[in-house]
């Protein structure tokens, strides 16, 4: 436990930080699932359209640092290729 007063200061800080922090990364991965849930269902005009709300969800969440840029690229890149795949294959 914080001994001094600048130490429970930062124990506060960290555990809002770390519920913030939380929350975008759910945000992250709910986004992440609606398009893939959408690749399943084999809806390509509705795949499309969730992944272009989701890109800025996931480009959020990058730019505070909480997933790594190029972590967040990855993610971006297999679902547009995902839904691109849609499309051959139908």
């Amino acid at each position: 436990m914080a001994n001094t007063a600048q130490a429970r200061k930062r124990a506060r800080q960290a555990n809002k930080a770390r519920a913030h922090n939380g929350s975008l990364r759910s945000r992250l991965r709910t986004a992440i699932k609606a398009v893939r849930k959408a690749v399943d269902a084999g809806d390509k005009a509705a795949a499309q359209a969730i992944f272009k709300e989701s890109q800025s969800i996931i480009d959020s969440v990058a730019d505070k640092k909480i997933v790594h840029k190029n972590a967040a690229a990855r993610h971006k890149s297999r679902l547009s290729a995902a839904i691109k795949a849609m499309g051959a294959a139908a």
